[in-house]
Order: C-alpha cells, then structure tokens, then sequence
C-alpha cells in the first residue's frame, strides 16, 4: 500500500478548499493509494450510514453460517413488540419494513439540538432502542423507504443471534479477519481513541460524535483510509464476509437496486456498488466499480456531501483501468 499526497490532492481538489480535514483510499486493478488531509492514513473516521453496508455483510454472513434463517423475523431474535416482531430481516436489509426513518416522539427536538448544537441525537442503549417501539407504527406495503431503525434492529438481532454486542460482531468477522487494525464501533464518546478526527459542522465547529450503542448497526462504525483501502479491495475480490450482500435484489429508486444495504446503479458512465452516509460532522461515501476492479472511500469531517467528487475520482480511474 503507498500512501500519497497525489491522491488527496485530487480529492482535494474536487471536493473544494472548505473540506479542511477528510481521508480518501483508492484501489485499482494495480494496487492501493491512500491518503489524508488534516489527518493520516490510520486516523478513525465517522462512516455514517456506510456502517448499513457493514450491518448487511453481517446479515449475510450470518445466513450462511446458519445462525440466522433466511426467511427470519426480527422476533425471532431481539423482544420487540408484535407487529415489528413479524418484520422479515431480509425486509429491514432492503428498507422495506414499513419502519419510520427514526423512532421516538422527541426526535424534532433532538434534531433541533443537532443543527442548533452539535449533539448526537442517538443516545439510546439497545434497551432503550427496543423500548422506542411500543410506540412505533408499521406501515403497509412493500414500497421501500429509508431507515436508520430497520438497520438498527438488523444489526442488533443479527448480533443477538451471533451471541456477541454489535461492536464486538464488526471486530471478530469484519475487522480481524481482513486486518482493519484501525476499525471499531464506539458506543460512547469516551471510546473514542487518540488520534480519532473530529466531527465538524458547518464554520468548523466541533460538535459531538455519533458513538452510540444503538446507533451503531446503522451509523456507529469508524475506520481510516488506510483500513478502507481493505475493504474496498475485499469487496472487489469478494472476499469480504457476506459479499452477497452487494447483489441487487430489489428495486429502490429509479434504476438503483438494492442488496442488503448496498446500492447498485449507473454512477457517472459506471455501474457502480456503493453506499454514502451523513452524520453531525462528516460525509462519506464508498463504492466499488465490479466491471473495472476499481474501488474508492472518501470521508471529510464536514457536513457538506462528498458524493459527487467520490463519484468522479471512480469514474477518472475506472477510464484508467
């Protein structure tokens, strides 16, 4: 792996001069780059919801070892209430459970102390999480519709099945097994370690990062450029756990199909996998080329989007390859 300024450079330059501090990892069919600005290439990074691409290998992954059934409810594993019970796992992996976005009447407010603060707005154990349901309504339909819950309760029931907390789930089958040393699930602030970069908002302002237990399965995961250079070369070889996950198997929105978590779709003259994510203070974006065996992970601690030059930096090299 070489690490160059030349890569950050062109990230730089696409993402423009108010992305101060951000990592990008590229892989291509003749090896890997990172980079870093404002950071190096082993500094922790907030993925967003990128951790729902994790959460779906999990899912997967667990299928496979017949920890969970393929055709399982979320009863089956975590005590929710009756109707979210009946909620097919592979219906919350492909955002068709009916479930809102977020759960939780005060969810306005803590969104107004997001913009207005900086503060988390999840701060639920999974006890907590679970509790949120009573209230919650179900919709009808197969629609699919975004959310962070679904993939919160996939990621706690799939790790409920493994006998093993979120956090420790990503380490022992994603993490350890492709040598992300730099890859963790915080489940509070004081977990952080040194060297983690900071989440800003908008001016710069340092706000709270999103290191939460319940969280985790759908926003929680950190990683560097360094480590996200593993993933995006695992992906392509498929030699991450549940790497079906990636395949399409149902529609989202326009011509993007959706695996579990990952999205597949034309991407700026590509076909391109990937997944992007947002939190108080940073954007991310990871996607992987299959056709050219090109991969790229661009993470800025800003709330400004990364997606658009995450999109052009895998179309440039996927012309190279």
């Amino acid at each position: 792996m070489t690490v160059t300024t030349t890569l950050a450079q062109r990230a730089g330059a696409l993402l423009g001069p108010r992305h101060t501090s951000y990592v990008v990892a590229l892989v291509t069919p003749a090896g890997a780059e990172v980079g870093a600005v404002g950071a190096d290439e082993h500094a922790d990074v907030e993925l967003g919801s990128v951790s729902k691409g994790i959460t779906g290998f999990l899912w997967r992954d667990a299928v496979a070892r017949g920890e969970v059934a393929e055709d399982a409810v979320l009863g089956d594993h975590l005590d929710v209430p009756s109707r979210p019970a009946r909620i097919p796992l592979s219906a919350l992996a492909t955002h068709r459970s009916g479930l809102p976005r977020v759960a939780g009447a005060n969810m306005t407010r803590r969104t107004w102390e997001l913009w207005r603060h900086g503060r988390n707005p999840y701060r639920e154990d999974l006890p907590g999480l679970l509790a949120l349901l009573d209230g919650v309504t179900v919709r009808r339909g197969s629609r699919p519709s975004y959310s962070n819950l679904g993939f919160q309760l996939l990621g706690h029931a799939v790790a409920r099945a493994a006998g093993l907390a979120y956090a420790d789930l990503v380490a022992e089958r994603i993490a350890r097994p492709l040598g992300m040393t730099d890859t963790y699930v915080p489940t509070s602030a004081d977990l952080l370690r040194p060297g983690a970069v900071a989440p800003l908002a908008r001016g710069g302002r340092v706000v709270e990062p999103w290191a939460n237990e319940a969280v985790a399965p759908a926003g929680g995961v950190r990683s560097s450029a360094a480590d996200l250079a593993l993933l995006l070369r695992a992906m392509l070889d498929r030699s991450v756990v549940g790497a079906d996950a990636m395949d399409p198997v149902a529609p989202m929105v326009g011509r993007t199909r959706i695996g579990a978590g990952w999205l597949t779709g034309p991407l700026l003259r590509r076909t391109v996998t990937w997944h992007n994510g947002g939190t108080g203070g940073f954007r991310s974006f990871v996607g992987i080329d299959r056709d050219h065996g090109v991969g790229v992970a661009l993470v800025s601690a800003s709330t400004r989007s990364v997606d658009g030059a995450g999109a052009r930096l895998l179309a440039d090299e996927g012309d190279r390859a």
